[in-house]
């Protein structure tokens, strides 16, 4: 840490904000939110919203969403160095957490900028507790791939995965997001579909894979989605030539590229990749 950051005062506040009910912004938030020099936020008219609702007096906001936060860089270092304090805010939520803020704050810890963080919701959390699914061990995807090589492997790491995944996904992809999930986990695996979490419509639809994939296939979900994945269950069968053969033409058949098909059977068996690429091209 910098002597002249020490001496100033100056700090960045990660500042946890409601991800829909705002009876849940904590007394300390909202101190934060009203003393700060400046507020760094996605949209000024959603922080503007949210100051006006809570009672909190006008501040000084600057745009720190994907397209500017390398640019907020530099302002967001200068102000704390001359020894402001900047809140930092997502639109909902904790920053950083599929929001912007991660390389904001890593730049800053790199500058030597103190930095502290005001906790606050996060859906990924709360849809984990509501999910009835093992909370002692999970793993948090964020937002998967869309399409390509790149999601196909991440959903063959999902299925394999021993404990249990928390992920985002938009209303508009989330059908076939759960089609693909049944895919490759099978239609058995639980699976917990959270969406508009603390909201007045707030929903947890709960089942197996197969079933809340038929359940939601045709609604025209709204609100940002939370699925929260049960992890896969150890295969006690041994992963001989014959099954990885037998998995590589189904998922081959099935569109996959030998490539795909190959990273998926890997990640599914533990097998060594050049032997499941031999098994794939013979």
């Amino acid at each position: 840490m910098s002597e002249r950051s020490v001496r100033s005062g100056g700090r960045l506040l990660i500042v946890g904000t409601p991800i829909g009910n705002l009876g849940d912004l904590s007394p300390r938030a909202a101190e934060a939110l009203a003393t700060a020099d400046v507020i760094a936020c996605e949209d000024t008219r959603r922080t503007g919203r949210l100051l006006q609702l809570s009672g909190i007096e006008k501040r000084p906001l600057l745009v720190c969403n994907e397209h500017t936060e390398v640019r907020a860089f530099g302002e967001v270092a200068s102000r704390v160095a001359a020894g402001e304090t900047v809140a930092l805010v997502s639109d909902a939520g904790m920053p950083g957490i599929s929001d912007p803020g991660e390389r904001l704050v890593a730049s800053l810890l790199e500058r030597g900028a103190p930095i502290e963080v005001v906790p606050g919701p996060t859906a990924a959390v709360s849809a984990l507790v509501l999910s009835g699914l093992a909370t002692d061990r999970f793993v948090f995807e964020g937002f998967l791939p869309r399409k390509g090589g790149e999601r196909t492997g991440r959903l063959a790491e999902i299925a394999a995965e021993r404990r249990t995944v928390v992920c985002y996904e938009s209303p508009k992809r989330a059908a076939k997001t759960l089609a693909d999930l049944v895919a490759v986990c099978g239609p058995e695996r639980r699976v917990a579909v959270g969406r508009e979490l603390t909201k007045l419509h707030e929903e947890v639809v709960r089942g197996s894979l197969g079933e809340v994939a038929v359940l939601l296939a045709d609604r025209e979900l709204k609100g940002e989605v939370v699925l929260v994945i049960e992890g896969a269950v150890a295969d006690e069968r041994a992963w001989d030539d014959e099954r990885i053969s037998a998995r590589l033409a189904e998922l081959i058949e099935g569109g996959s590229s030998t490539r795909d098909a190959v990273a998926q059977v890997v990640t599914e068996s533990g097998a060594a990749k050049r032997h499941v690429y031999d098994l794939a091209t013979r």
